[in-house]
């Protein structure tokens, strides 16, 4: 069955598959063997505005320090691969170091601004690589499209979607102060998938740098393609290849909205030609009811048969009688 984020594995999507292995990796021993150094890596907005601390706006949100948290960031991360297929890596390293940087500063936007106005105090906020996975959710909502896959009780429609707004859902809850991250995510997604003050332009990874990550790091962290899955990539380049690969998960998404609303329209379709062609038994009935009435009519009506009284126009029926028993015994005698 097609889903929303195209084939299976990591082919073609290195970036998500380093932001998979790298981040999680270090989660785990940070919670299992080195937990004495997890004050480094520990998100402390108090600590960078008092102390100026900067490297914490680095360390506190790269890795981890929640293992749910982990494991939910690692499950979208997977999810939204697709991003990288479309785009390329390059792009989507320069929208994940923008919404990064963004996001960062939105923190501390809405932490003051939070403190000034209610009185609320967020020092520590959950850390992580949360605030980009957030920002994803911006394309994904506006550029993925939705295509029904069952229905729950009849009013609930479950699509391609829902399971990845039910891990959004997840991951926003499995903190306290977790909200502040998710609504600087979406904003720097936002601004960043709008183009708000050219960000896209000055937030970008140079050609030289991609190039050099493509030349060091990406056969290190590059999948094989799944020999599962017919090959649909014939052009000459990768790029032609990738974007052939879209086209086709593109048209298959159409083509799964289009058969669903004309089956929809059949089924519809076909009760108002039954309740036209073939009329209901009560309208046939109707329609039929002076027919059946002279039918009836017919059928009951008797064939008349003339009696002797009949042609005696006002005669008596007595008188009748004693001229049947004359002429009767008048032809016996004879």
């Amino acid at each position: 069955m097609f889903t929303s984020t195209g084939s299976s594995g990591l082919y073609k999507a290195p970036l998500s598959k380093s932001l998979l292995l790298v981040p999680s990796t270090l989660s785990i021993l940070l919670a299992l063997l080195f937990q004495h150094y997890q004050k480094f890596f520990v998100y402390n907005l108090q600590a960078v505005k008092n102390d100026l601390q900067i490297w914490r706006l680095i360390c506190g949100r790269i890795i981890c320090l929640d293992l749910k948290d982990t494991f939910c960031s690692s499950l979208l991360i997977y999810n939204f691969r697709i991003f990288e297929r479309r785009y390329g890596s390059r792009k989507f390293a320069s929208f994940l170091l923008g919404s990064w940087i963004l996001s960062a500063l939105f923190d501390l936007i809405l932490v003051e601004a939070f403190q000034y106005s209610f009185a609320i105090t967020a020092s520590n906020l959950p850390s992580g690589f949360l605030g980009p996975v957030f920002a994803l959710f911006v394309p994904f909502y506006c550029s993925i499209p939705r295509v029904q896959v069952t229905q729950i009780l009849g009013q609930f429609s479950i699509t391609n979607k829902t399971l990845i707004y039910i891990l959004g859902l997840q991951l926003l809850t499995s903190g306290t102060h977790i909200w502040v991250v998710a609504t600087s995510g979406l904003i720097a997604g936002m601004c960043y998938t709008n183009s708000v003050l050219k960000v896209h332009q000055v937030l970008c990874i140079p050609r030289w740098m991609a190039k050099l990550f493509s030349w060091t790091l990406e056969p290190i962290f590059s999948s094989s393609e799944p020999t599962n899955e017919i090959r649909i990539g014939m052009g000459a380049t990768v790029d032609i290849q990738r974007q052939q690969r879209m086209e086709l998960l593109d048209r298959q998404l159409m083509l799964s909205q289009f058969v669903h609303v004309r089956r929809q329209r059949r089924h519809q379709g076909r009760i108002i030609n039954w309740n036209r062609f073939f009329p209901t038994l009560r309208q046939r009935r109707n329609a039929n009811a002076p027919d059946v009435r002279q039918s009836e009519q017919e059928v009951a009506a008797p064939p008349l048969e003339v009696s002797e009284e009949q042609d005696i126009p006002n005669g008596n029926v007595q008188e009748a009688i004693r001229k049947k028993e004359v002429k009767k015994r008048s032809k016996e005698e004879n």
